[in-house]
């Protein structure tokens, strides 16, 4: 994909910063133009970018051809002027060849390679009339998203941030952050909308979301308050003797939230779009021929969940996207699919996670401190829990079979015999009989059957 861009030195600089971010070796990128361009310019800013803290002088090779530096990653990185090159054989004599196979190669005048190496990057900067202005073509993957965060982070006022990729999830979003400012969240899914009324919802009311400090909704790009890297997940993964406390914490969180009212720009999460969700067991996992399967689970909503009014659901409520945060209130992340729910929901997406395992004491105690702090009915709560828990896993296999299948991301069949579990657990109540004889012979997600749905990947 290409892009242009009429950029100043301010924007040149944060483009290189942004690809930066994103590039892995081996790669090289093609730096065209004439004299004066800004190519050195670019190239510096790129690698002072990808060393942070420890960044060098970044002077032009002009003399000596070429430079090399390291990152923190443990990346080379080799800056290439060729202008002064006579032959093409010479190129073996600096070594490029050879670091083109396993480094990130930026090379000015290139021109003088031949062949060009295939699978290159290209940009080409042109001067413009004004003289602090630059044309800047970027020939490369997902070249016009990576200008549009360049320029809404120049808008913002933090130009001379680094950039750093964070781990994202399984939707089209990315995160960035910028060390000292806040994170970058760039999603082109059009759900920036839902995710700032929610954040105001959320902070109106004292809960952990973080501040907005700069937004583009249009384009789908917010700058975020950094709540930090304390992961609830992490955390608990490091001091497991924490685990008591924690979860104290998750299950008085939603106590306090399930006492507000549903704000009225929330959808509701009902018995039919339960079922409408769990459709995609049917569709992606294999040998799930059970066409009933959404109806059923609605007519068990119907029947289990109507002892209790909806309440707020956070929905993708679990460790990794609660951060702790001491005394301060948890910290909140991906919440812009909350629903109007039944109680049981977030309970039971941060009690059953996919990613970790909890123990049934602790379960079982949180349940049994919602409860006492509700004052909600044990026995049909129960029941709403296991129908909701059974229903969120058998949604969550079809999305990890979906994950390898279609988007090519097996890597998340790793957590289906967790899942499987938990849905094994939730079918033995009594009140799941139904369900459970419809699934009683779909075959578990053993080693053998997520090989099989890994190699019906693209």
């Amino acid at each position: 994909m290409s892009t242009c861009v009429t950029a100043d030195e301010t924007l040149t600089a944060a483009l290189a910063r942004m690809l930066a971010a994103q590039i892995a070796p081996p790669a090289t990128i093609l730096l065209e133009g004439p004299v004066g361009a800004g190519k050195t310019h670019f190239a510096r800013a790129f690698i002072r970018a990808r060393q942070g803290d420890a960044a060098e002088d970044v002077p032009s090779p002009t003399f000596t051809l070429v430079q090399t530096y390291d990152d923190p990653m443990g990346t080379q990185i080799w800056h290439a002027d060729l202008y002064r090159l006579t032959d093409p054989s010479e190129l073996s004599e600096l070594g490029l060849d050879e670091a083109m196979e396993e480094a990130i190669c930026l090379i000015e005048w290139p021109d003088r390679l031949d062949p060009v190496p295939p699978g290159a990057w290209r940009i080409t900067l042109a001067p413009e009339a004004d003289p602090d202005l630059r044309r800047i073509t970027l020939d490369l993957p997902d070249a016009e998203r990576l200008a549009a965060r360049a320029a809404f982070v120049v808008a913002a006022g933090q130009a001379e941030a680094r950039v750093v990729p964070l781990a994202g999830d399984a939707s089209a979003r990315r995160y960035f952050r910028l060390p000292g400012v806040g994170v970058l969240m760039d999603d082109p899914s059009g759900s920036v909308a839902p995710f700032l009324a929610m954040t105001d919802w959320l902070r109106g009311r004292g809960f952990g979301a973080p501040a907005v400090l700069a937004q583009d909704a249009a384009q789908g790009f917010l700058l975020l308050e950094d709540l930090g890297d304390d992961l609830v997940a992490r955390v608990l993964a490091r001091r497991p003797d924490l685990a008591g406390p924690i979860h104290d914490r998750i299950t008085d969180l939603l106590i306090d939230l399930h006492r507000q009212p549903v704000p009225d720009f929330v959808a509701p999460l009902d018995g039919p779009a339960l079922g409408d969700l769990a459709a995609l067991f049917v569709e992606y996992y294999p040998d799930a021929d059970l066409p009933g399967l959404p109806a059923l689970i609605a007519d068990l909503h119907d029947r289990l969940c109507a002892d209790l009014p909806p309440a707020i659901s956070l929905r993708d409520f679990h460790a990794e996207n609660l951060v702790w945060r001491g005394d301060a209130p948890l910290g909140l992340l991906d919440y812009q699919d909350a629903v109007a729910a039944h109680p049981a929901y977030d309970l039971v997406s941060a009690l059953q996670d996919a990613r970790r395992d909890v123990d049934p004491a602790m379960e079982q105690a949180q349940i049994a401190r919602y409860l006492a702090a509700t004052g909600a009915a044990e026995a049909p709560f129960r029941a709403a829990y296991a129908l909701i828990g059974a229903q969120r896993a058998l949604r969550i296999l079809g999305v990890f079979a979906r994950l390898a299948i279609r988007d090519g991301k097996p890597r998340y069949l790793d957590f289906m015999p967790r899942v499987w579990a938990n849905l094994q657990r939730d079918l033995a109540h009594p009140a799941l009989a139904p369900l459970a004889a419809m699934l009683a012979e779909v075959p578990a997600p053993d080693a053998a059957l997520r090989e099989r749905i890994a190699r019906c990947r693209p």
